[in-house]
């Protein structure tokens, strides 16, 4: 039978085969008409799609890891993985932009000089429709379900667009009779991949190195002061990815509180703070008196 969490990262696993069909096909029409052209920012974009769909197969293996139900060895869950993976994507964004920026100033040094025609400039207005489209879909899909790889991977193809639009530039100057701006353009397009990989390392570190998830403070101890019985509410910390939130807070009663009645106080705040915010996977209430 399958449950929440597995139909969870199927919806993902959908996303990511869809993504990734349409990120192969921009990358294709990109390469082919940039070889053909000798217009190497084309190329250049063209293998940085290439390298989108690359990161969604590392998105769909990093998916097979994360839905995988809690066992002994992983007693908090698998989800990690989901981050995990998203540092692969960045990865390769890092080489992609590296092996750019070296081949741009090699091409700067030995210039190809190439003809822009109308050809190339339908093919990159019309692949980067596709790509806005595909960013915006995953992007919505990504916050909506709470994905680290979805989000990930829409910086991916939103460093794509960027690119996009300064190969259309360059194309353009080229025309104009420039033909060294295609060899900076793809330098300048080695830089954006670069930032984008940036991103998403910060985001998964600030999971992985157990980050406080951002969170009202104030809301979980007025959520927690509601609860009868509650004198006072501090220490409040978190952690995780904002699909799977762990909290844990110190909780102070009347000293002479029998222990069944802290335990049903303790029952009673976590499922408050479970059904007020979206989100939290497990909370922990540390129980003390209160001074007097």
């Amino acid at each position: 039978m399958i449950n929440n969490t597995q139909k969870h990262y199927q919806k993902i696993r959908k996303i990511l085969i869809i993504v990734l069909a349409l990120n192969w096909a921009v990358a294709l029409a990109k390469i082919i008409y940039g070889l053909s052209s000798r217009c190497f920012s084309m190329t250049a974009d063209g293998f940085h799609s290439l390298s989108d769909g690359t990161s969604n197969l590392i998105g769909i293996i990093g998916i097979h890891f994360a839905c995988q139900p809690v066992d002994k060895d992983h007693p908090y869950g698998h989800k990690k993985y989901e981050t995990l993976f998203s540092l692969g994507i960045a990865a390769m964004l890092f080489l992609v932009s590296f092996n750019l920026l070296k081949q741009g100033w090699q091409r700067l040094q030995h210039p190809v000089f190439f003809q822009a025609d109308l050809g190339g400039f339908a093919v990159m207005l019309i692949t980067l429709a596709i790509n806005i489209y595909v960013m915006r879909y995953e992007y919505g899909k990504g916050k909506a379900l709470k994905s680290d790889i979805l989000v990930s991977d829409s910086l991916h193809t939103r460093a794509d667009i960027f690119t996009s639009f300064t190969v259309i530039i360059s194309l353009i100057v080229t025309k104009l009779g420039f033909p060294l701006i295609d060899p900076i353009v793809t330098m300048l397009i080695s830089l954006f991949i670069g930032y984008a990989a940036f991103q998403i390392v910060k985001q998964s570190s600030d999971v992985l190195c157990d980050t406080a998830v951002f969170l009202d403070d104030q809301k979980v101890k007025d959520i927690v002061l509601k609860i009868e019985g509650v004198r006072a509410c501090h220490k409040i910390r978190s952690r995780g990815r904002l699909d799977d939130i762990y909290i844990d807070l110190h909780v102070q009663v009347d000293p002479s509180m029998h222990i069944d009645n802290a335990h049903k106080i303790s029952y009673r705040i976590e499922e408050a703070i479970k059904s007020a915010i979206p989100g939290i996977t497990d909370v922990v209430v540390h129980m003390e008196p209160i001074d007097h």
